[in-house]
């Protein structure tokens, strides 16, 4: 991947992460867990989008379907576990 993939990967998986926490709110303890889950996400579903061949909607290396959606579920499973522990410490 070269530079610009890169950057791309970074801009795209901090905005969602930081819309994910303008929709959901919270304090700057969720923007952090947010934005490190978007990043992770978004890892995670390039690598799978890169193991499978999944070539839909590319830029370069960077495949943005299957990133997008690592990230976008990433987000509302690390939104999940965190309201299950606030709920189950109530």
């Amino acid at each position: 991947m070269t530079t610009a993939s890169y950057l791309l990967a970074f801009v795209l998986s901090t905005l969602y992460g930081a819309g994910f926490h303008l929709w959901q709110g919270g304090g700057s303890r969720r923007l952090l867990l947010y934005l490190l889950t978007g990043w992770v996400g978004f890892a995670a579903g390039q690598f799978a989008g890169t193991i499978t061949g999944f070539n839909l909607w590319s830029a370069g290396a960077l495949h943005i379907i299957p990133a997008s959606l690592g990230s976008v579920l990433a987000l509302f499973l690390a939104h999940w576990l965190a309201n299950r522990n606030v709920a189950a410490q109530s």
